[in-house]
């Protein structure tokens, strides 16, 4: 049977094979080539080397996308993860009414991110009108009403995988531990975070790629303003594609760079997590 399925495997593999091949990979390598081109569309593209990667790193707008997204992963990555967990312990220790929290908390994530920007845009402009201000007002108010609407967003979700994290935890090992007088912060140092690193290394790729790849969230949260200081790097990439005019090889290599900064960090924090799962 086994020998079966291994000579069929290409017939079952094939269907997604195609569809990778057509909707992921050949655009991908088009783009790359387009990176170093001249267009408008894809028939006309005029070969320019190098040009529009140091087009766009003399770009202003695009550097200081580069500095405001790292900052927002940075900091939404450490909240979203520390407040997921903190809330999963809560939830895990059999207080009445766990199903019902755990179901509140989660039900953001399913709202999309146009309309929740909208929905917190208007909730915070609501509360900084008392003080004659809106998000629009400066750079740091759009960041921080970014921050507050990404947590509301993923933390629920987050919070479900340490949950299931907690509850594979084996109950006498816990015991154990208690029985040798471990304190309630030695426990959780020494136990139950080495325990639910596989969820820390989910959690953590999960929060730091949607932070990085931010789009329709801050679109309609702030658009950008004040004078593109809060536009993050997805939002900047779609703007100087689709309204600069002549920047369209310029926005593609913006893509692409997107794409190798992202990848990157994503390779580097698995293997970091990966590595302490192993050591623990």
């Amino acid at each position: 049977m086994e020998k079966a399925i291994r000579k069929q495997f290409f017939i079952f593999v094939l269907p997604t094979l195609i569809a990778f091949t057509a909707g992921f990979l050949l655009p991908f390598l088009m783009g790359i080539g387009l990176s170093f081109c001249r267009f408008t569309t894809v028939t006309d593209a005029v070969f320019t080397g190098l040009g529009n990667y140091r087009k766009i790193f003399s770009d202003a707008t695009f550097v200081h996308a580069l500095w405001y997204t790292a900052l927002f992963t940075i900091v939404s990555v450490i909240t979203i993860n520390v407040a997921a967990f903190t809330i999963a312990m809560l939830l895990t220790k059999g207080i009445r009414g766990t199903n019902l929290f755990r179901t509140v908390f989660f039900m953001p994530n399913l709202i999309g991110g146009i309309v929740l920007g909208y929905i917190w845009q208007i909730l915070l402009n609501g509360v900084l009108e008392r003080f004659g201000k809106t998000l629009t007002y400066s750079s740091a108010y759009g960041f921080f009403g970014l921050v507050i609407l990404m947590n509301w967003q993923q933390t629920g979700y987050m919070m479900m995988i340490y949950i299931a994290g907690i509850q594979n935890i084996p109950d006498e090992l816990i015991e154990a531990a208690k029985m040798d007088g471990a304190p309630a912060g030695t426990l959780l140092t020494n136990v139950i975070i080495p325990m639910v690193m596989p969820s820390v290394t989910i959690c953590t790729f999960l929060t730091l790629t949607n932070s990085f790849k931010l789009f329709d969230q801050n679109l309609a949260l702030t658009a950008g303003e004040p004078s593109n200081r809060s536009q993050m790097l997805a939002l900047n990439i779609f703007e100087t594609f689709y309204a600069r005019t002549g920047w369209e090889g310029a926005g593609q290599a913006k893509a692409v760079v997107f794409f190798l900064i992202v990848a990157a960090i994503a390779l580097v924090q698995n293997r970091f997590t990966k590595s302490r799962e192993v050591q623990q």
